[in-house]
């Protein structure tokens, strides 16, 4: 199981990331309500830390076109995109802005789940998150149990430690952010914690 780590907003625990092999990195990029939510500026710096082989990963809420294509400039890999857009829109933004999509899926009750079906064969990665957006917010990730993508799947959504264990089955990714926190900062402890109890 591989492990993205979220919202992150300085260089040196981008950069322990990528020493350590993390996956993926994610950037909170237009969403101001979080306090992981960086400016241009500091993204661009953020993304210009040398990545080796790890994913850089530029989440955005109901993204304008403007805001995507001032974001498709900065050294970035995917784009984990939050709104109501569908197929075609995906499709159009992939094409025009070269990057690789993370499609979302917000759950609040069993049936939304199947809402993948919709974005299956455009995107890269599906994940299925809480509806929580800034909030961590709990689901029953056993949803997702029996379904099969073609596509990798990503869960988010208060993902803690003690839940690694449960999720083996289930996702290839899970996306994690204030589990590794304290005080709303990012905390290389719990950072390295996480990494060696997911690599056991």
């Amino acid at each position: 199981m591989k492990l993205k780590v979220c919202g992150l907003i300085k260089e040196d625990h981008v950069r322990y990331c990528v020493q350590n092999k993390v996956e993926f990195c994610g950037f909170i990029l237009n969403y101001k309500k979080s306090h992981r939510y960086i400016s241009f500026n500091k993204a661009k710096k953020l993304t210009n830390v040398k990545k080796n082989k790890t994913k850089f990963v530029g989440v955005l809420v109901k993204p304008t076109d403007n805001e995507l294509k001032r974001f498709s400039n900065l050294n970035l890999d995917y784009f984990q995109i939050y709104g109501n857009f569908n197929y075609f829109d995906l499709a159009k933004i992939k094409e025009k802005f070269k990057k690789k999509i993370i499609s979302v899926i917000q759950v609040k009750k069993e049936t939304d789940i199947n809402k993948y079906k919709k974005f299956e064969k455009i995107s890269d990665i599906i994940l299925w998150d809480s509806t929580g957006y800034e909030k961590s917010l709990s689901w029953n990730y056993n949803w997702l149990s029996s379904i099969k993508t073609k596509p990798k799947k990503m869960i988010a959504g208060n993902i803690t430690i003690d839940k690694i264990e449960g999720l083996k089955n289930i996702a290839d990714i899970i996306d994690v952010s204030g589990a590794l926190e304290t005080k709303k900062v990012k905390d290389i402890k719990k950072i390295k914690t996480f990494i060696q109890l997911l690599r056991k």
